[in-house]
């Protein structure tokens, strides 16, 4: 399991994050919990996975892709959006093994599915970033190291040290000892680090 996925699975298994006493609660919201039933064999159908703001804004990304409009992503298409972003220089594997990527030709419901399996599991980012405001009251944008390698080690899905020391390696405190969260729920949600 990748770090960013298990501080998703840690956020999600401590979804109610702090009660009247200060310590994390695993009580999850309903809408949680239902989430959770849907990813353990509810509804197969993709279209069910986003809403409908992000079911249309992966049609406009399927559109402008699909270079050709023949309703399937091919790699000619991917060649030539890739040079009006000022990528020219494309080698045909590279683009191969970006088609392959997929189990038959890319239409729409196809190319909504690759996103939800990358997806899958991961809450939005505001969702992400409200749970670690919690633990931030002053509204810094940082958490202590200490404070959450204690709540990461000992509250309901615990990091082991090698865990640990990999979270620290992507995301190093600075030399006050602050960890920036913001950070962290962008690389969950996008899978890069934010460029500043």
């Amino acid at each position: 399991m990748k770090i960013d996925e298990k501080v998703v699975s840690y956020f999600e298994s401590c979804s109610s994050p702090v009660d009247k006493e200060g310590y994390l609660s695993k009580k999850a919201p309903k809408k949680a919990k239902r989430r959770q039933q849907q990813g353990e064999g509810g509804s197969s159908n993709v279209f069910s996975m986003f809403e409908q703001s992000q079911i249309q804004e992966y049609k406009e990304a399927f559109t402008i892709i699909d270079q050709n409009r023949d309703g399937i992503i091919s790699k000619d298409d991917l060649r030539d959006v890739l040079a009006t972003m000022g990528q020219l220089n494309v080698k045909s594997d590279e683009l191969d093994a970006m088609v392959k990527e997929a189990s038959g030709p890319i239409n729409f419901t196809v190319f909504l599915t690759m996103f939800g399996e990358k997806l899958k599991g991961a809450d939005p980012e505001d969702v992400i970033l409200s749970s670690f405001k919690v633990l931030d009251p002053e509204g810094t944008g940082t958490i202590k190291k200490e404070f959450l390698q204690e709540l990461l080690t000992t509250q309901c899905d615990r990091f082991s040290a090698e865990e640990m020391t990999n979270l620290w390696a992507a995301f190093p405190p600075d030399v006050a000892g602050n960890v920036d969260y913001k950070n962290i729920c962008y690389v969950i949600t996008h899978g890069e680090d934010k460029e500043e």
